[in-house]
Formats: structure tokens, sequence, C-alpha cells
């Protein structure tokens, strides 16, 4: 379970997979926006077809992702209150080549965390409140060993897109494609909420110059 703030390097890769699954997002038809005063920086609003949905975004740099318990012990922080989860994953933890975008339903993610962590509690284990409890995506689930109880979410819901990783982004759809949509008044105000679901980042850190 990769420590993503160790290296530059893990910074930089933790912001190019959540731009791939908000740009996973889009693909599939996703209008997706951040969720004012919500607090979260992973949660987004999520809206197709005219159904809105919460999607809270995980990265992960060697295919685990975490949950944490509430302090009141009575649910799973961000995981609470969301309709889904976006995994966004590396195909391969020493040599990863490939973003792996999954859209799970939060309540099968729920139900594969409580299992975890009754196994554990079973098995004497701690598990303690705000700390992370980590499932594989893409190991098979079994009883034994404890860890892998709850895994596998990333096999039973396969990926809605993959990217290469290059480590620039590039792969995604330009800035200016974003800033300059044909045929439509676009504002400010309006780039910067895109930019702000696309890159992960709150509206107000996001400075805009326009020259001539």
């Amino acid at each position: 379970m990769t420590n993503v703030f160790k290296r530059p390097e893990k910074k930089s890769r933790k912001s190019e997979l959540f731009a791939f699954a908000v740009k996973a997002l889009e693909d599939a038809g996703y209008t997706v926006e951040r969720i004012e005063r919500a607090g979260k920086g992973s949660v987004r609003k999520i809206i197709k077809d005219g159904k809105s949905q919460v999607a809270t975004i995980r990265t992960s740099q060697d295919a685990w992702i975490a949950f944490p318990r509430n302090r009141q012990d009575t649910g799973w922080k961000t995981l609470e209150g969301a309709d889904v989860v976006v995994a966004a994953s590396v195909d391969d933890k020493i040599n990863p080549r490939y973003a792996k975008i999954h859209l799970i339903p939060a309540k099968e993610m729920t139900a594969r965390f409580d299992r975890a962590r009754d196994k554990k509690l079973k098995a004497g284990h701690v598990v303690p409140k705000n700390r992370g409890v980590w499932l594989s995506l893409y190991n098979e689930e079994a009883q034994e060993p404890v860890n892998l109880v709850g895994a596998g979410a990333g096999l039973k819901f396969p990926p809605i897109a993959t990217f290469p990783l290059n480590g620039a982004l590039s792969a995604l759809t330009p800035v200016r494609s974003i800033m300059e949509p044909p045929n439509e008044r676009f504002t400010i105000a309006d780039a910067k909420r895109k930019l702000s679901a696309f890159y992960g980042v709150p509206e107000e850190a996001i400075t805009i110059s326009i020259t001539h």
C-alpha cells in the first residue's frame, strides 16, 4: 500500500490518476462537478441523463484501495453518502504502464469493506478508527489469508476506460479544448469549474490570465 506523498513522482502520479478518473467519467457521458462546502477533495457530483450521483474517487499506485473508518466507528469516511466509487489504479505496482478506471456501486464497496473489517476483528487484528483498511482490486476474494477478504472489486467490475501512463497527461483532452468549446458561450467561471473537476483542485486555487 503505497504512500503517495513519499516522493514528488508519487504526487504527480496521484494527480495523473485522478485526472484520468475524471476524463473516463466525462467520456462515459457524465458531467463532473465539485460539491461546494463538501470539505472532501475526492468527492464529486456526477450527472448523466438527468440523474445526479455522488462519486468518491480513489487512486491507487499498487492496485489496492483504502477507506478509513470514521471516528464514531459507524461507517467508512467518504464512502458514506456516496452512490458510486471511482477507482483509478495502475495495472502493475512494479512496472505500471496503464491506468484502469473502474465504476463500482458504493453499496458493493461498503459490503466488501464491512466483510474485510469483520474478518480482521475476528482474527484478532486491530482496525483503528480514522485509519485506512486496504483491499486488493485484482486479487480474487478468499477467506485466507485474511487480507483477501473483500478483494476483487476490480475483477467484478471491469474498467470503463484504460489510459497509457506517461507522466504528462497527454492522453487527456487538451486544456485548450476544455477552455474553448465550439459554438457556445464560455465564461471564466465555466473554465474554473471544469479545470477544478479535471485536476482535482479547488476553484479558488485556479487563476486564469487572458492576453491579447
